[in-house]
Formats: C-alpha cells, structure tokens, sequence
C-alpha cells in the first residue's frame, strides 16, 4: 500500500496535469480549434516536458505508461471545448492548481534526472524542463511568444524548488524531507510571485533594426490564463 507522502504527491500530480490540460485547451478555444486540436495542444502542455526530459535522459516516456494520465488530461481537453467560457472565469483558481503541479513536477523531475545518474546542474535543469517545457510547445503550435521567455517568474520557481531538492539530498536528507522541501520552496517562490505581481525585469533598451514589435500589452486576458505551463 502506498505511504500516504506518496499518496499526497500522486494527488497533486493529477492535480497539476488537469491544470496544464485546461491550459493548452484554453489556448486551443483562442485560437478557435476543432476537438483534435484541444486534445492535441492540451497534450503536448500536460506532458511536452516531461517527454522531452525522458528522450534526453534515455528512459522509456514516463506517460505511456500512465493510461489513466493520458485519459484525465483527454477529458480536461474535451470538457473545455464545451465550457471554455466558464472555466476562463476560474482563471485564479487554474493558477494556483498549476502552481501546486509545477512545484511537484520540478522537483520529481529533478529527481528522475538524478536517479537516471545526472549531474546535479543537468537534473536542476531536467526539472525546470518537466514543469515548463510544455507550456513552451504549446505556444510555440499556437504562435505565441513562449511564456517562459517573457517576465514570468515560473521556470525560475521551477529551479529553486530542483535546486532546493538536489541540495538536500546530497546532504543526505531522507527522500520524504527532500522532496517536500523542493515542493515548498518552488510553490511558494511561485506564489510569492502570483500574490506580489512580482516578475524578472524585461530588457527596455532600443529594439534592433528591422525587429518586429512583439506587442508586450496586447490581449492580456490571453496572458492570464497562459501563465500555466505543464507537466511530466
């Protein structure tokens, strides 16, 4: 039977995978998709991070052997091809879902990278790539500038919680310590961030010549709910 610690973990774990869906899928509405679409864009935000990190690491993909992952993130998908209004409503909510998912997923990224026998930096950076890089492909399939690459403070969040886990256990902290340790410090760096509307300074020089104004103010509303980003 698994130890209730785990149990915790697993939970949010669905938690921030139904978060991560929900965002590619609302990304999909802006963009007026057809249900393949959604179930496409809501995939590649829930596990694009992951994947990559298990293709780079030389593991099996860690989703396909989670059917019942695949089918929460598909029912997410498709439930917001319906409502997509109502849940844009909930937006506060999403946020704070995925911030719980994205601290896991850092931290157990970060942990995967370093059983498969990583170098602590490459396992920091399997982390930040698990909880982030999802939300990087889908606004790359939806042609948006990747979030990641604006203000938000995320993958930042995502790199203190792995950094924090790593640190601990080459000290020799117990796995439970460990984890909930990066857990904590990645979700509240995250939340720090969503409460104090805090956020990394964007360059303000002279644009060079010819560069196209990527329009930093527009659709801001579509920036809101863009701010989740996915999962393993």
């Amino acid at each position: 039977m698994a130890a209730p610690f785990d149990l915790a973990l697993e939970a949010l774990g669905w938690i921030g995978t139904a978060a991560f869906a929900t965002a590619g899928a609302l990304a999909a509405a802006r963009k007026r998709m057809d249900p393949v679409g959604f179930l496409l864009v809501a995939g590649v935000t829930a596990f694009g991070g992951g994947a990559l990190r298990d293709l780079m690491l030389g593991l099996p993909v860690a989703w396909l052997t989670r059917p019942d992952l695949a089918i929460l993130a598909a029912v997410f998908a498709l439930l917001v091809f319906f409502v997509a209004p109502r849940i844009e409503r909930r937006v506060a909510l999403l946020l704070w879902a995925d911030a719980a998912g994205m601290a896991v997923f850092a931290v157990l990224g970060a942990e995967t990278a370093s059983r498969a026998g990583a170098a602590a930096w490459v396992a920091v950076l399997m982390g930040v790539m698990t909880a982030s890089f999802g939300g990087l492909i889908r606004d790359v399939i939806c042609g948006e500038i990747p979030l990641i690459l604006r203000r938000e403070i995320y993958a930042t969040a995502a790199a203190a919680g792995a950094g924090a886990f790593l640190a601990l256990e080459r000290l020799g902290a117990a796995r439970t310590i460990a984890v909930a340790a990066g857990v904590l410090v990645a979700f509240i760096t995250r939340a720090a961030a969503l409460g104090g509307g805090w956020s990394l300074p964007a360059y303000g020089g002279q644009a060079a010549r010819g560069a196209a104004d990527p329009e930093p103010d527009a659709d801001r509303n579509a920036e809101a709910t863009n701010r989740i980003s996915p999962g393993p």
